[in-house]
């Protein structure tokens, strides 16, 4: 039997730290082959719609995500195939011209705050992590990231993670922490799990005799 990819999928709700973690663990194997594959360049593509209509897309909803597509580009990469990733443009709410062509590595970070929620994705991990952190500090770590870096206003940020961000992690996000391997708790903060993460993987990367 031929070397086999490692697929590492990280979720967690958004602010959760998951970004952090997966920085972390990329970091680690830089030297090695490692690439990293972000759910939210897989939103759907809306060109068809009217830009109206975009304007209300949930992003935090998994009907969002063309996962047909993820799964299609993951298939490829586990056959050491490369693919051309799409960019998705949040100005127009849809996907741009743009593509970015990947090639295939040995380890392959699946990250994503709903990657753990198709059960077709989870099949394809080889080490399922959740990334579960309080729900004051996800909110405060949003504020300040869409205030500072997307030029929000504290008004518009409230009013979203009410109407959409917390109903949507109680109903989608949270419940699928019951399929991960490994939940990290406070995320990126949480160096033991982390170092526990790279020791696992390690061992993985040497029975598949990757490294």
């Amino acid at each position: 039997m031929g070397k086999k990819p490692v697929v590492i999928g990280i979720a967690g709700g958004s602010g959760s730290g998951k970004t952090t973690v997966t920085k972390a663990i990329y970091e680690y194997f830089k030297g090695h082959s490692i690439m990293l594959l972000e759910q939210d360049y897989y939103y759907k593509d809306q060109s068809n719609l009217p830009f109206e209509q975009r304007l209300q897309t949930n992003y935090d909803h998994p009907l969002a995500f063309d996962n047909d597509l993820l799964i299609e580009h993951l298939q490829k990469l586990l056959n050491y195939e490369s693919i051309e990733k799409p960019v998705y443009d949040y100005t127009i709410h849809t996907r741009s011209q743009e593509v970015i062509v990947e090639d295939p590595k040995d380890v392959i970070i699946l990250e994503g705050i709903l990657v753990l929620e198709d059960k077709r994705l989870r099949n394809l991990m080889d080490i399922k992590l959740y990334v579960d952190t309080d729900a004051d500090l996800r909110i405060i770590r949003r504020m300040l990231r869409d205030i500072n870096e997307r030029e929000r206003t504290l008004e518009s940020v409230v009013d979203q993670y009410i109407s959409v961000v917390r109903p949507m992690h109680n109903q989608f996000i949270e419940p699928t922490k019951r399929y991960a391997d490994i939940i990290i708790p406070e995320g990126g903060q949480n160096h033991v799990a982390i170092d526990l993460m790279v020791t696992k993987i390690q061992t993985i990367l040497e029975q598949n005799a990757i490294l």
